[in-house]
């Protein structure tokens, strides 16, 4: 995995897939409301790579299942999340199924919980092209053939008859991308691709999704907890912390000149192959602050070594401070 980032490559210039705006995601519990995700605003465009970085818990893969309509039973959205200009949050379950899936996917964190353990894996990719594309049951199975291929899957047309548990976990998650991008979607959402892999599927994983993206001009949108695996692959970052957006900008910018605290206390805590002695890793300290009982002012102050007074009574607002950059915090300039 590099430990700088590459240069970036010109970013589509079409107009924005996604956009979404003061995107809220709340969840009503014994306890009281947990506020997963609030006034979260961001847009991606046609054939635009999106890193969305952030500890456990910060929010990350519940803005995109709020977008796709696959909160759990107590979740609920309000905001906008327009796609193609459609607000998501607004469709019935037959109008949302025109979409995810089909114009947008998702890749989930485990395969192995993800894939139907009782069928095969024919079963599973062909009744994606059958409802989705209305195809008959042979053009679908060559199609899935075809997909697994591209995938890099060896001797898919004996491997297709077999079931998730037969493969590893490599292979499975290939298998996932295959079936999220049987229907060619506009959007690949991968939440932790690379979760639980060896270093080595890790790094085929992550060049397979880059070469998907440049055969199709598909727009990747990455979830995960590491800036390192964002940065070979992704245009923009998304730094969320207990469920805000603490920091955006072009991942060049994000890794040589970061803004917010945290930014920089994610990058300090990434290896480095070229870092000295002197450079020891460094944690952050404590922990993310509960949900349902979020401080006053900024939620990273009791973290933050550049904590003010202003800080503890005041939450800073996400703002721009230069072109295609913004940040949260109040010492953002110093």
């Amino acid at each position: 995995m590099p430990s700088t980032p590459r240069t970036a490559e010109t970013a589509a210039t079409g107009a924005a897939l996604l956009e979404v705006a003061g995107l809220d995601t709340v969840f009503a519990t014994p306890e009281g409301e947990v506020r997963a995700v609030n006034e979260v605003s961001f847009t991606v465009a046609e054939g635009e790579s999106l890193g969305v970085v952030g500890e456990s818990g910060s929010g990350k893969t519940q803005i995109f299942l709020s977008i796709m309509g696959l909160l759990a039973a107590n979740g609920r959205a309000s905001g906008a999340a327009r796609f193609r200009g459609r607000n998501m949050l607004e469709l019935d379950r037959a109008a949302l199924n025109q979409v995810r899936g089909n114009r947008m996917a998702m890749v989930f964190q485990d395969p192995m919980t993800s894939l139907n353990p009782y069928l095969t894996v024919r079963r599973q990719l062909t009744e994606v092209l059958v409802q989705h594309k209305g195809m008959s049951e042979g053009a679908a199975l060559a199609a899935a053939i075809a997909m697994l291929k591209q995938v890099q899957i060896p001797e898919a047309e004996r491997r297709i008859e077999m079931y998730p548990h037969e493969f590893s976990g490599g292979m499975r998650q290939r298998v996932m991308i295959a079936m999220a991008l049987l229907c060619q979607p506009e959007v690949l959402i991968a939440d932790e691709p690379t979760t639980a892999l060896d270093v080595t599927v890790q790094a085929q994983i992550l060049e397979l999704i880059g070469e998907l993206r440049r055969a199709s001009h598909t727009a990747i949108i990455l979830i995960t907890h590491d800036l390192g695996v964002v940065a070979g692959l992704c245009d923009r970052v998304m730094v969320m912390y207990a469920g805000r957006t603490v920091e955006e900008g072009p991942v060049r910018d994000i890794f040589y000149s970061p803004r917010h605290p945290y930014t920089a206390g994610l990058l300090h805590s990434l290896p480095r192959l070229d870092e000295t002695k002197a450079e020891r890793l460094v944690a952050i300290p404590g922990q993310p602050p509960n949900l349902q009982r979020l401080p006053q002012g900024c939620a990273f102050q009791d973290r933050c070594p550049r904590c003010q007074p202003l800080c503890r009574s005041e939450r800073p607002m996400l703002r721009q401070i230069e072109p295609g950059r913004t940040v949260a915090c109040h010492r953002a300039e110093s």
